[in-house]
């Protein structure tokens, strides 16, 4: 089969089914895993999808915003691996910011030695903070039923009222031009009023926010250190602008 033909039946497929599996790809184009493998690679490269562990998903709209649930689906080894390499940053005793990201989720289950004081706006944490016993304080605000967080302007008159050692957010985009970017522009805003109320931020994403851009832009790039999991040549462009550090995974 010729390769836009391939190509083509892939982009269909994923029109169909939003997210793909390679071997699901290898069963419609009669293809080898290699091959699929390097079509996903090109067609990702033409921004016609998102590769992630074990296939493909379609880019959202800027202003779309997955919810909880398919956010945390997606890239699950790479997350915990970032989760892990983030939550060493934090020091005993540290009074920290955790945003409603799916990613940040990951870093609870190694706090539990830290004895630290957590603020978080998102709802999903609450239970598995529970579950460790970690000091925690929620914002109050507007409950955003498909992420889990809460926003709005009580989110902002909760936040105002602290001040942390490190924030860890999450971001939908990352690109040289625009910096960090989420779709919600009042998720945007938390975002921005958490860097700048804590001494250091860091922003966890996976490979697949980078080269990408969202609705609402809430922090330049050297306003935060990135913690991923692409390889230094990726990331080159970046380097000069921010602070990252690499998750092998």
């Amino acid at each position: 089969m010729l390769t836009a033909k391939r190509h083509q039946l892939i982009e269909d497929l994923l029109l169909k089914k939003q997210t793909v599996t390679i071997q699901e790809i290898m069963e419609l184009t009669k293809a080898s895993e290699s091959t699929i493998r390097r079509d996903l690679s090109e067609l990702e490269k033409k921004n016609k999808l998102i590769r992630v562990h074990g296939g493909a998903t379609l880019h959202h709209s800027k202003s779309e915003e997955p919810s909880f649930p398919e956010k945390a689906s997606k890239y699950v080894f790479e997350k915990k691996a970032i989760a892990e390499t983030a939550a060493l940053l934090v020091q005993p005793n540290d009074c920290i910011y955790l945003d409603a990201g799916t990613t940040i989720y990951e870093m609870v289950p190694h706090l539990t030695s830290k004895e630290v004081t957590v603020v978080t706006n998102g709802l999903t944490h609450l239970d598995i903070l529970s579950k460790y016993k970690i000091n925690t304080y929620l914002l109050g605000g507007f409950v955003k039923h498909n992420t889990r967080a809460l926003v709005g302007h009580g989110a902002q008159v909760s936040m105002r009222k602290y001040r942390f050692d490190k924030c860890f957010l999450g971001a939908n985009g990352i690109h040289t031009s625009y910096g960090f970017t989420t779709p919600d522009p009042e998720e945007a805003l938390l975002k921005n009023m958490a860097i700048e109320l804590s001494q250091d931020a860091f922003i966890l994403a996976d490979r697949s926010k980078l080269n990408q851009t969202s609705f609402t832009k809430f922090a330049e790039l050297n306003e935060a250190t990135l913690i991923t999991n692409d390889d230094h040549a990726n990331l080159a462009a970046y380097e000069n602008k921010m602070n990252i550090k690499v998750v092998s995974t």
